[in-house]
């Protein structure tokens, strides 16, 4: 096994023509009670926006899921999120979300780092699922974003 085969790294960025406090709202909303699935169904997912918070799905009953804990907050321009993800399998994820106040708008990077056994299909499935994450905060925001995927 290589460590190619064990690592995953993605970056990806949008601007949106909106503060970047309605822009850092609607990101917390959307990893959040926000967030769906391709079908639109919601993940019943919740993120307790303080350092240490969980971010967890929270399927009733008692049935749930943790994908990681807040690492850092710092509104407007920072949220860093660890843990195992939506990877029930020995791994490691890093999801930092930056934004920054530009002219016209705001821009948000977004980078998720993973180190384990990453299985194929998350391999292949996690870009288009966080382009869909960014496109959501920015339809949020405004009409006219427009998103560059790297």
């Amino acid at each position: 096994m290589k460590l190619d085969d064990l690592t995953l790294d993605i970056s990806q960025s949008i601007d949106v023509k909106a503060d970047i406090g309605d822009v850092f709202r609607s990101m917390l909303h959307r990893l959040g009670q926000g967030i769906t699935n391709a079908q639109g169904e919601s993940m019943q997912m919740i993120l307790e926006e303080w350092p240490g918070g969980r971010w967890f799905r929270d399927r009733g009953n008692g049935v749930g899921h943790l994908w990681g804990h807040v690492q850092v907050i710092k509104p407007p321009v920072l949220l860093e999120l660890s843990g195992p993800m939506f990877m029930s399998y020995p791994a490691l994820n890093h999801l930092e979300m930056k934004l920054e106040q530009r002219p016209g708008g705001t821009h948000l990077d977004l980078r998720h780092r993973a180190i384990g056994f990453i299985d194929p299909a998350h391999r292949q499935g996690v870009a288009t699922g966080w382009a869909q994450i960014l496109e959501s905060i920015a339809k949020d925001c405004s009409p006219h974003a427009e998103a560059q995927r790297t």
